[in-house]
């Protein structure tokens, strides 16, 4: 395969973006290109001086930006809105370059992206408080005020979506961000924040309020800046692992947090479900990014009367998938981030069917001179319920199926994991349907829809799946603290 490279139309600047500056460092490390294993480009690593010195111009800038009036920052976001989006086509092949995810996907991503810009450019304006007499006849007043600088910490598989879910609040609310790309991703948000500057410039507003710092060193980052405590929010989407590492690195400086952890999504599938819709939902819920999102369906449970009819129905579904490279039109099956990824997965259905712990239904046969870094959907059957195919988030395009015969003992189930983000569910009763939003522990529940995530509406779990909510009117409030006023 020839070499692919970034042309500067798409990337102009490869380097950290501090406080508003491009600032070239010495170090530097390499994207690249998941499909064909091909270096992009080297981008610059930002350092701990660069942490530090965007944290000491973010916590000067603080306080003034936070004063601005909430229409200013309303129109800074409407702005880029309106940037992105004339810029769709140009972020979507930067994410299917250095991501590996089909064109059609990168440019619902950017959509997707450009969704929370404009939800929270409305959200500015509608920032809540409170006036009251308190019983004793005083008077009480409640503000919500910008908590101060934001640590934003994103993931590779939606570089720019979960950028914008992040920075969109926290800029409605009035903070200064500090954002922190995967390093096998940096591109899409580099090349995203030349847009953030021309929105800033033209309507002459401090390019300070941001900084990107790509760098492969996170740890460095984060050690620099969470032991100094003018940062005072961090918000991190990525494994739960790392994140509980994050939440003790904050708790000396006692930062606000926000984490958007690990996902074991259980899909249902009842008796009397419409078993063409719930494949539908099926394929959206699992087989987007190929598998590799947080709220994919990771454990499917369908009824024992309709479960080989559904298996049946989605292998027919995944046969229609067309593999190959994800920048043609028409791809609908990209790589995964790279090689050992599909190797993980590999591994992990090997050890279930070698162990007896699930049998394979369904394999979709591949090119096979297609990269290393494609992995082929599957469908496993007979699975035991403590398979590690099953507690494990598989973050690749395989589906283990168990069979039920109770929906109690369904939820249970269900519910037998440390993770609570998210849980699919297809059914045409009313009373199941409610038995199910009832008693499934997730932070999220979709009843005949494969697709939950939305800009106006709150998106986050429980248990060790995370802390805070993210869009609808709950997600600013994270970028918001709380003074109270008592009035004689």
């Amino acid at each position: 395969m020839s070499p692919v490279s970034v042309s500067p139309d798409l990337v102009k600047n490869t380097s950290p973006l501090v406080a508003g500056v491009w600032s070239t460092t010495s170090q530097a490390f390499d994207v690249h290109n998941p499909f064909t294993g091909e270096l992009l480009t080297q981008v610059h690593s930002a350092s701990g001086l660069d942490a530090r010195d965007a944290l000491s111009a973010a916590h000067a800038i603080s306080p003034s930006w936070g004063h601005t009036a909430p229409e200013q920052r309303s129109a800074l976001l409407s702005t880029l809105h309106q940037l992105t989006l004339e810029n769709s086509e140009r972020l979507a092949r930067i994410i299917t370059l250095e991501n590996g995810k089909p064109l059609t996907e990168a440019r619902a991503e950017v959509e997707y992206a450009a969704g929370y810009l404009s939800w929270f450019a409305h959200e500015a304006l509608r920032i809540p408080g409170d006036a009251r007499r308190a019983p004793g006849g005083h008077r009480q007043l409640v503000f919500h005020e910008p908590v101060g600088p934001s640590l934003l910490i994103t993931p590779w598989n939606f570089p720019l979506a979960m950028a914008t879910r992040k920075v969109a609040p926290a800029f409605a609310a009035g903070n200064v961000v500090l954002i922190k790309p995967s390093s096998a991703t940096p591109l899409t948000i580099l090349a995203w924040a030349e847009l953030v500057i021309a929105a800033l410039d033209s309507l002459d507003l401090p390019r300070s309020i941001v900084s990107i710092l790509p760098s492969d060193n996170a740890a460095a980052l984060s050690t620099a800046l969470l032991s100094d405590a003018r940062l005072r929010k961090l918000s991190f989407t990525g494994s739960t692992s790392v994140g509980a590492k994050l939440l003790a690195q904050a708790a000396p400086i006692v930062a606000r947090t926000s984490m958007e952890l690990g996902g074991n999504a259980p899909f249902i599938v009842h008796d009397d479900a419409d078993l063409d819709a719930a494949v539908t939902g099926a394929m959206a819920a699992k087989m987007r990014a190929s598998g590799q999102t947080c709220v994919a369906a990771n454990r499917f449970y369908v009824h024992h009367e309709v479960a080989h009819e559904f298996m049946r129905k989605l292998a027919i579904a995944l046969d229609s998938l067309t593999a190959g490279d994800p920048l043609i039109e028409g791809t609908t099956l990209g790589p995964l981030i790279n090689a050992n990824e599909a190797q993980r997965i590999e591994s992990l259905v090997s050890q279930a069917l070698h162990t007896g712990d699930a049998h394979l239904f369904y394999e979709r046969s591949l090119n096979p001179n297609l990269p290393a870094s494609f992995s082929p959907p599957r469908i496993l059957s007979r699975v035991k319920h403590h398979a590690s195919i099953v507690t494990d988030e598989i973050f690749g395009p395989v589906i283990p199926v168990m069979t039920y015969t109770d929906i109690n003992e369904c939820i249970t189930q269900a519910n037998d994991t440390p993770y609570g983000l998210v849980a699919y569910a297809y059914t045409n009763s009313q009373s199941i349907a409610w038995r199910l939003v009832d008693g499934l522990e997730a932070g999220m529940v979709a009843i005949n829809r494969g697709v939950i995530s939305d800009p106006t509406a709150p998106f986050g779990g429980i248990k060790s799946s995370g802390l805070g909510r993210e869009g609808g009117h709950e997600g600013i409030m994270d970028y918001l603290t709380t003074k109270y006023v008592a009035w004689q």
